[in-house]
């Protein structure tokens, strides 16, 4: 560890949220303890400048006292050894009381012996296997995000164009569809802002562009999970009664999906501005005011798995033969695969870590928040748009019509019709 800024965090420890392999410390302060690490080295950085400014009058002769990124080196005599103790930042670490050595020669200061890493029993960087799969981590995920970001945006054109296709069930799968969106440009908005340079000090890193971006990023997360309770309940009020949904039920529905995390944003905004102003705002570990954020978030995914499981009880039962009326079968075999189709990507799949600590099995928790996250807009865009059969009944009806138009065609079920008449 011979570099000052081998303590920064890397710049592939990203979000989904800002927990890809953090050290977990005690806090010390207001501060995240990596931080805490940072500044401390600069506070003994900024000492031993200053000891070295009042030793610049003193004999040239021998080696001149510098400072080596990590520790503070006094003046020596041509053949002396300076021993050093292992600094204080690495308690962090490993509970040590090595030390580290220098020869003074007549070409200078020797190289530490033993290595920082080695005498203080602190790993000199992560491995390269944990490198590389975060780096894989964040190349699916990115391709992920592209992908759905494309996708959904088409469905929700096409879903937009057609006016047959109007009704409140697209209505809700057209809100659901920008939020995926939105949650894509957000990730690379955050990506964009805070780690797109490996020199970025993400300890002293606090603009309005980072924050923004963060606040940003977390209102489009948690109005997803929204949407994707508002689909849910959707789903179950068709099971349950074939009543009709007025615009009051549909602006029920926006306030719950887009209206409730604006407060719960908002509100997490005056605590940090307030309490926690610290860093940029992606830090939260150990943040008593990170369950504003995160605990809708898991009472949502657990409301969730509940209506899920209550959507199964449900269908089991409406499909027993013995209890089907013959005229609501096919309606209820049609929504039970619907629903099903649509139900395992509720979240359903987060209830798997939702109640757990953030830092367990986070390389399992990072497969299925991140990879998997990536590509459950494109999956919703496929099953609830591309596969649709109204959808492509009526794709493939303004197609045809498009043809008669563009080349005079007539269609093959004009004809028929045409054949068919008796005039």
């Amino acid at each position: 560890m011979n570099r000052a800024h081998s303590c920064r965090r890397p710049r592939w420890c990203l979000h989904p949220g800002d927990r890809l392999n953090r050290l977990r410390f005690p806090a010390l302060s207001s501060l995240h303890p990596e931080c805490e690490i940072v500044f401390q080295l600069e506070k003994e950085e900024r000492s031993c400048l200053r000891h070295i400014t009042e030793q610049s009058n003193s004999s040239t002769e021998g080696c001149r006292p510098f400072w080596d990124a990590v520790a503070c080196w006094p003046q020596a005599a041509v053949g002396e050894t300076v021993q050093r103790s292992c600094p204080d930042f690495f308690s962090f670490f490993r509970n040590n009381t090595g030390s580290v050595s220098r020869n003074c020669t007549r070409e200078g200061w020797s190289g530490p012996f033993p290595p920082y890493h080695i005498a203080c029993s602190v790993d000199d960087d992560i491995p390269e296997t944990q490198r590389s799969y975060f780096a894989t981590v964040k190349l699916i995920y990115t391709v992920g995000y592209s992908i759905s970001l494309v996708v959904l945006a088409v469905a929700v054109m096409i879903l937009l164009l057609f006016r047959r296709l109007r009704c409140a069930r697209n209505f809700i799968h057209i809100q659901l569809f920008v939020t995926f969106i939105l949650k894509a440009a957000a990730v690379f908005i955050k990506d964009a802002t805070l780690f797109s340079s490996d020199d970025t000090n993400h300890c002293t890193l606090s603009t309005f562009a980072c924050k923004a971006s963060v606040v940003f990023c977390h209102y489009c997360v948690m109005s997803n999970f929204f949407w994707l309770l508002v689909e849910a309940l959707y789903l179950n009020s068709l099971l349950l009664s074939s009543f009709y949904h007025s615009p009051r039920c549909l602006w029920g529905f926006c306030l719950l999906g887009w209206g409730v995390p604006v407060f719960f944003t908002i509100l997490w905004i005056g605590s940090r501005m307030y309490f926690e102003d610290t860093e940029c705002w992606d830090i939260n570990e150990d943040s008593p005011y990170w369950w504003i954020i995160k605990g809708p978030i898991v009472v949502s995914i657990a409301v969730n798995f509940i209506l899920f499981m209550n959507i199964i009880r449900i269908l089991i039962q409406k499909l027993n033969p013995r209890l089907i009326h013959f005229n609501n079968s096919s309606q209820y075999r049609r929504l039970t695969k619907s629903t099903l189709l649509l139900v395992p990507l509720f979240g359903t799949h987060y209830m798997v870590f939702n109640f757990l600590p953030d830092h367990f099995n986070v390389n399992l928790r990072l497969c299925v928040e991140l990879c998997v996250g990536s590509f459950q807009g494109l999956l919703v865009a496929i099953l609830y748009c591309f596969l649709n059969q109204e959808v492509q009944k009526e794709v493939h009806k303004q197609w045809l019509r498009w043809q008669e138009r563009s080349y005079a065609v007539v269609s093959p079920a004009a004809k028929c019709s045409q054949m068919d008449t008796p005039f």
